[in-house]
């Protein structure tokens, strides 16, 4: 079953659950709670243009896209099984191809893939078992699959995490608001690595390092100062920006329970020193759709479902 007309109502955060033999709204969270495997919701026409960014749960096997940090699709998936579980991280999609073809299973079909490694990590159509079965890849429905893929560019971000919340709007993250700047701090700029694309920042608290991804290139990175330990993951999506200042979108990330409202836990309210010309610099590429992760996680090794997986600028 694919539920399509009557989400457009997403706008409003519900819908109505005619497909299901009810006729009153009810949530949207809960409506793909209830997906069963196979099933999708796709409602592009809530935001016709603009970044896009998924966010895979492998918790409850589900997938989430959203268009200037509007939700415009969901839909049910297939993660990788015991002893080739798939990584949690920041991603972003490295190649596209409609016809793949595995290099690494027996040549196996792997249709509207979207790469995200260069070591056998996708999302692609495939078999949705209701459980973790594949080898790694992120499976979906063909049909969304290929959706998807007409919507998606080279660069753009792939979060793939623990669980999933609904999101919530608030002004500037703290960890980039107003705080005292250290000049002592280090940082390189090399925005001409890669001119355009999307940009993704990724500060992590264990490292203690912020990095600047431009189409899934590693173009900045500086050291900041926290002023308090970053406890769990959290993520953003800059929505816009204007005369009240910048306005962000709170993303689920792994283990946080559903938002009530935009507060944040003390952790997440620490604010982070930069250096004062980095700091300008990086003003400059903020964006509607840039995206923010927090994570306590290190950057600075790649293990599946320990530590966060960034990929940059590395080759095929």
């Amino acid at each position: 079953m694919t539920l399509r007309g009557p989400i457009a109502l997403l706008l409003a955060l519900s819908i109505p659950l005619a497909a299901h033999g009810q006729s009153t709204p009810a949530p949207v969270d809960g409506i793909v709670d209830r997906l069963k495997p196979g099933e999708y919701l796709w409602a592009p026409q809530v935001a016709p243009v603009g970044p896009i960014v998924v966010i895979v749960s492998l918790t409850t096997q589900r997938a989430y896209a959203y268009r200037n940090s509007i939700l415009i699709g969901a839909s049910t998936v297939s993660s990788g099984k015991p002893g080739h579980s798939t990584p949690t991280g920041i991603f972003t999609i490295l190649q596209k191809d409609i016809d793949h073809k595995s290099n690494r299973y027996s040549n196996a079909p792997m249709p509207f893939m979207l790469r995200l490694t260069w070591r056998g990590i996708a999302m692609h159509a495939g078999n949705l078992p209701g459980y973790p079965a594949s080898h790694g890849c992120v499976r979906f429905p063909l049909e969304f699959a290929r959706l998807l893929y007409g919507v998606t560019r080279l660069g753009m971000t792939v979060v793939i995490t623990a669980a999933s919340t609904v999101p919530v709007v608030l002004t500037t993250p703290p960890i980039l608001s107003e705080a005292p700047e250290d000049r002592a701090i280090g940082y390189e700029w090399h925005p001409e690595r890669s001119p355009t694309g999307p940009v993704s920042i990724v500060i992590s608290g264990s490292d203690r390092q912020l990095i600047v991804l431009r189409n899934g290139v590693k173009i900045a990175s500086s050291g900041i100062a926290l002023e308090a330990p970053v406890m769990r993951t959290v993520a953003f999506s800059l929505v816009g920006t204007g005369g009240a200042g910048q306005h962000w979108l709170r993303l689920p990330l792994p283990g946080q329970e559903k938002p009530s409202d935009v507060e944040l836990t003390p952790d997440q309210q620490s604010k982070g020193r930069l250096p004062p010309e980095f700091k300008m610099r990086l003003a400059t590429l903020l964006v509607p759709g840039t995206t923010l992760l927090v994570t306590r996680d290190t950057l600075k090794a790649a293990r599946t479902g320990q530590s966060l997986t960034v990929i940059a600028s590395e080759g095929p």
